[in-house]
């Protein structure tokens, strides 16, 4: 059977604890199996930072704002998911000094925190490690661009390392499965097929508009980047690679989006490493995930309008669901 062209969607997600996130537009949905079996919803809105702003629709700028929001719901959305397999617990005078403070508002300040705190420990990880550790290197290696690459390969380095280190946890290994359900769903959609287990499961779980796609983009573009910072100091060095970090988000935001919506050869290369990372980011899910994965879909997302629109899908209620056979490849 010939395979057919994707067609963008729009919606995008991420996979959470025991669950998935499914955005579309300014409305989230987080689906979490909870411990009973049963499947709980949150739908809510989230219009971002700086809504309505005009600064978000200029190109290599919405990136940006686009990288903080990403951070903001992720982080909103993993405390939700997280808060069904807590156990119960008076609350804290720490909670009860932050509420004060705050107004009430102490949970989305204990969120802001959080996120502050992963990108700067993400800062100190990704970015300033590798330049010292490639600075070892100094006394034998003159050239500044070589360095430049070779501090861009290490950074790919202790980024595969360390998705190797947390797959050997548990929890881990169940969040990369909920990943690939939330991968699959798109997949299935955006191909012209009907949101069924069935059609799901044989769908392909990478896709290239993944964030672990982003983050291979923001490496490559951070190489490209810091072949023009020609300072001495290495203070300076380590500054200006840190305020990079805005422009290198913008322009690899910017090629995520073109990947998303073209299939040309360019895109094709562009996207490949990215694809081959997601076989580490994203497992196999199970039946169960992918329910789970469906029901965030179709809280924020109409995906039957959606196929009939672009695929002239109808749907016949008293025929069994199209199905289809074989396994979607990957959808480069």
């Amino acid at each position: 059977m010939a395979k057919r062209k994707g067609c963008y969607s729009g919606i995008g997600g991420q996979a959470v604890l025991e669950g998935v996130m499914m955005k579309n537009g300014d409305k989230y949905a987080v689906a979490v199996r909870k411990p009973d079996g049963g499947i709980d919803f949150n739908v809510e809105d989230y219009p971002g930072v700086l809504a309505g702003n005009k600064l978000k629709k200029i190109p290599f700028v919405r990136g940006i704002f686009n990288f903080v929001d990403s951070m903001i719901l992720g982080t909103r959305c993993l405390n939700y998911s997280a808060s069904f397999y807590e156990e119960e617990e008076e609350e804290t005078s720490v909670d009860k000094a932050l509420d004060k403070v705050s107004g009430g508002n102490g949970e989305k300040v204990l969120t802001t925190f959080v996120t502050i705190l992963s990108v700067a420990m993400a800062v100190g990880i990704f970015i300033v490690l590798p330049y010292f550790l490639s600075g070892l290197l100094k006394d034998y290696i003159r050239n500044e661009s070589l360095m430049t690459i070779i501090e861009g390969g290490i950074r790919i380095v202790i980024f595969i390392l360390y998705i190797l280190a947390i797959s050997l946890m548990k929890d881990i290994r169940r969040l990369f499965m909920y990943h690939g359900a939330e991968h699959k769903c798109i997949n299935c959609m955006e191909h012209g097929r009907p949101l069924t287990v069935r059609n799901v499961k044989r769908s392909s779980r990478q896709h290239k508009r993944c964030g672990t796609s982003f983050i291979f983009f923001v490496f490559i573009v951070s190489i490209v980047l810091f072949f023009f910072i020609r300072v001495d100091n290495t203070l300076q060095k380590v500054v200006l690679r840190i305020l990079l970090i805005p422009v290198v988000a913008g322009i690899s935001y910017e090629i995520i989006r073109l990947a998303g919506r073209s299939n040309n050869i360019l895109v094709r290369i562009l996207s490949a490493p990215g694809l081959l990372v997601q076989k580490l980011t994203t497992k196999e899910p199970d039946e169960k995930m992918i329910e789970v994965a469906i029901a965030a879909v179709e809280a924020v997302f109409d995906w039957r309008a959606f196929l009939s629109e672009k695929f002239g899908y109808v749907e016949e209620p008293e025929q069994t669901p199209r199905e289809d056979d074989g396994e979607d490849e990957e959808p480069a």
